[in-house]
C-alpha cells in the first residue's frame, strides 16, 4: 500500500535547488524526491572492526586517556548549548 505525502510552504529556493538536483539526475521532481527520501531512510552499513580502528585513528585517537579527553571535550560542548 502507497501513501502520498504533501509538503507544504516549501520556500521557493529550496524548490529551485531540488529541480536542479533532479535535472542534474535526470529525474522528475517526484522522482528526486523519492531518491532522497529513499537515501535518507537506509540502513547505513556496518562497519568493520578494522574499518572502526582506522576511524579512530584518523581522530588521533591513540591511546585510552587521549579517548577519555575527547569523550569529555565532547560531552562538555554538549552541555553548553
Amino acid at each position: 500500500m502507497t501513501v502520498n505525502l504533501s509538503i507544504k510552504n516549501v520556500p521557493k529556493e529550496l524548490t529551485a535547488k531540488v529541480k536542479e538536483r533532479a535535472a542534474r539526475n535526470h529525474r522528475s521532481l517526484q522522482g528526486e524526491l523519492m531518491a532522497i527520501l529513499e537515501s535518507s531512510v537506509k540502513e547505513e552499513s556496518k562497519l568493520t572492526p578494522q574499518e572502526v580502528l582506522t576511524r579512530v585513528r584518523s581522530m588521533g585517537l591513540n591511546t585510552p586517556s587521549k579517548s577519555a579527553v575527547f569523550i569529555r571535550e565532547d560531552r562538555d560542548a554538549r552541555s553548553r548549548r
